[in-house]
C-alpha cells in the first residue's frame, strides 16, 4: 500500500466564502476526526491530493501543525462537471489499527467460448484491514464461466490479514447470457403497427 505525505494548513475561516477563498489558492478544504478527537479543519494542496486519491484507500501521512498524522479518506466531493475537488473527509488511523474499507474488484481472465457478459453486482468488496495494509484491489478470475455462473464473496482471494467485511454468501459478479432482451408485453407487432 503506497504512504503519500502532504502538508497541510490549519484552516480557521469556515463557510461557503472561505472554502471559495481556499480552492482559488489550488487548495482544498478538509476536515480530520477520528480516535475521540475534535475535528480539525485543515486545507490541503490541491493538486498533490488528486494525484493521492487516484489509488484506492491511499495512506496519507499529513504534517498538521507541526505533528504526524495518518488517516485515510473517507468522503470526497468532487464538482459534478468540472471534476475538480471540493472538500474531503479524512479518518484518522494508527499503526496496526483495523479499518472498515471498500477495496475495488477487478476480473481477470476469458469466459468460456459464446456470447456473454460479466454483471458485477458490487464494484467494491467490504472488508477489514490494518490501516497500513489496505489492498489496493482485489482480483477475481472469471476463467471459463459461463451463463448463470456467479461468484460470492467468500471466492474472492484475500491478501493475509485481510477479512471480509459482507456474508460470504454475498454474490459478487454474475454471468449473463448476451441475448437480447425479449420485447415487453404490448411492444412487438403492435405498436409496430399502429405506428405505420
Amino acid at each position: 500500500m503506497s504512504e503519500v505525505k502532504l502538508a497541510t494548513e490549519i484552516r480557521s475561516e469556515f463557510g461557503k466564502g472561505a472554502a471559495r477563498r481556499t480552492r482559488r489558492e489550488n487548495k482544498v478544504p478538509g476536515v480530520l476526526y477520528g480516535h475521540g478527537s475534535d475535528p480539525i479543519h485543515i486545507s490541503l494542496p490541491g493538486h498533490e491530493l488528486l494525484l493521492a486519491l487516484r489509488t484506492p484507500n491511499v495512506l496519507l501521512s499529513l504534517d498538521v501543525d507541526g505533528t504526524t498524522a495518518l488517516a485515510i479518506p473517507k468522503a470526497v466531493q468532487r464538482d459534478a462537471i468540472k471534476g475538480f475537488l471540493v472538500h474531503v473527509d479524512l479518518q484518522l488511523v494508527t499503526r496496526g489499527e483495523k479499518v472498515n474499507v471498500d477495496v475495488p474488484i477487478l476480473t481477470e481472465g476469458e469466459l468460456a467460448p459464446g456470447a456473454f457478459l460479466v454483471e458485477h453486482v458490487l464494484n467494491a468488496l467490504p472488508v477489514e484491514a490494518e490501516a497500513t495494509h489496505i489492498p489496493e484491489s482485489v482480483t477475481v478470475s472469471i476463467a471459463g464461466l459461463a451463463a448463470g455462473d456467479s461468484i460470492l464473496a467468500k471466492d474472492v482471494p484475500l491478501p493475509s490479514g485481510t477479512i471480509l467485511g459482507v456474508d460470504g454468501e454475498t454474490v459478487v459478479l454474475q454471468v449473463l447470457s448476451a441475448q437480447a432482451e425479449e420485447p415487453a408485453a404490448g411492444e412487438g407487432e403492435g405498436s409496430t403497427a399502429s405506428e405505420a
